[in-house]
């Protein structure tokens, strides 16, 4: 999904759509390659966040490393998985995406490059800054890019992808709820806020995932035919929706509603995910790795229905969806959409499939083993971050020349 970093002015609806693959391709291939799609500067940055931040944050949480910054550890973890690497993959994602379903160019160049400093900045500031600045930094970058995404969606009178734009602004306005909380300007519980972003985060994923994983599970199996009726696809969406929003508004007493929906999420997901015949990816990692991710929705709806009795922790359904859901399909996406924006083949390599691994070994890790050996939380939880970490390092190792170079067949992108 190439893209051109040409910025225009907002033009009527009525005005051609002129398509990015129309500019000469001496000027496509001008300036930096990391610059030129948005996935590149996005995807190194969140697997760069991922496989730092994550051992620091255990390593100061069980007091072997003195950690001072301007709001509470837990706090700060929490936000920066959400807001900082989640955030930044789907934002290259999408920056990616819509010039493929538009044919109009995203931001690259200068314009991508001040995205990527700006989201930058924030990570830094959290650690080194007085809290207002990080706060300052951090609210600017989510509703900038859906401004202008949502411009080239209504150009192209792309609207099917329009309520992804609603949910950015809405991540956005949890993430900004987040900081006031934090600067008592607001009464609202700061983890809350986080559930919310999380709750969203969620939403995101059920919406691409049913395009992408029977799409993509569909096209290396010809003949294959996987379709989810459109009356089961929306009732699953409207389902979740409802129960993440209950979960969220929880503590205005609707514990016992969110426990209902959300088992009823989870039998809808279940039935979502076995209509995609996951068993026949079982040869291609790069596509089970997507499957097994999505088996955590179903999951965190179980554990999140538990927590509403007490019978488990909500921890344990956070880092399912957290961890299991958004962490799997994460190295999933990226090393899918990194290899065939770069020209690559869509085949994993070993050292891939050792990260799809470690991810989901960090799942198991940091969600289930606590619930059954408790006595080994401590343990589990460095494992869990050992292995995270290992994984975003392995696809730094591997990716970092990749997204620095021009793609492999010399095309723009």
């Amino acid at each position: 999904m190439p893209g051109k970093g040409v910025r225009h002015p907002m033009k009527p609806l009525a005005t051609p759509v002129v398509s990015a693959s129309a500019v000469p391709p001496s000027a496509a291939l001008r300036g930096w390659p990391v610059l030129r799609l948005g996935f590149r500067p996005f995807y190194l940055g969140a697997a760069f966040l991922a496989c730092v931040t994550v051992p620091i944050w255990i390593a100061a949480m069980l007091g072997w490393l003195p950690l001072h910054l301007s709001v509470a550890p837990l706090l700060w973890h929490a936000h920066e998985m959400l807001f900082g690497f989640a955030t930044a993959v789907i934002i290259g994602f999408l920056l990616t995406a819509v010039k493929a379903w538009t044919g109009l160019a995203t931001p690259r160049g200068a314009l991508l490059g001040a995205l990527a400093l700006l989201w930058l900045a924030a990570r830094v500031a959290a650690v080194v800054a007085p809290y207002a600045v990080y706060a300052a930094l951090d609210v600017v970058l989510l509703p900038v890019v859906a401004g202008i995404l949502l411009q080239l969606l209504l150009r192209a009178r792309n609207r099917r992808n329009l309520p992804l734009m609603g949910v950015l602004l809405l991540l956005a306005l949890a993430n900004g709820a987040f900081h006031l909380a934090i600067l008592g300007a607001i009464s609202l519980p700061p983890v809350q806020a986080l559930h919310a972003g999380l709750a969203l985060i969620v939403m995101i994923e059920c919406v691409m995932a049913g395009r992408v994983v029977p799409a993509f599970t569909m096209s290396v199996n010809p003949g294959l035919k996987l379709q989810v009726p459109r009356p089961l696809e929306l009732t699953i969406l409207a389902v979740t929706a409802l129960a993440l929003v209950s979960w969220v508004c929880a503590p205005f007493g609707v514990g016992g509603v969110t426990a209902v929906l959300a088992g009823l999420a989870a039998v809808l997901h279940a039935v979502r995910m076995a209509r995609w015949k996951p068993w026949i990816t079982r040869n291609r990692p790069i596509l089970w790795i997507l499957h097994l991710s999505y088996a955590w929705v179903p999951v965190g709806f179980v554990l999140l229905a538990l927590a509403q009795f007490g019978v488990v922790v909500v921890s344990a359904a956070v880092h399912a969806f957290a961890v299991g859901a958004t962490g799997g399909l994460i190295i999933g996406m990226l090393t899918r959409t990194a290899r065939g924006h770069t020209g690559r083949p869509l085949q994993a390599s070993r050292l891939e499939v050792l990260a799809y691994g470690l991810v989901m070994a960090a799942a198991v890790l940091r969600v289930l083993l606590p619930l059954v050996a408790p006595q080994w939380y401590a343990a589990a939880l460095v494992a869990a971050a050992l292995a995270w970490s290992t994984a975003f390092a392995i696809y730094l190792a591997l990716y970092t020349p990749w997204l620095l170079r021009t793609r492999l067949d010399g095309k723009d992108g």
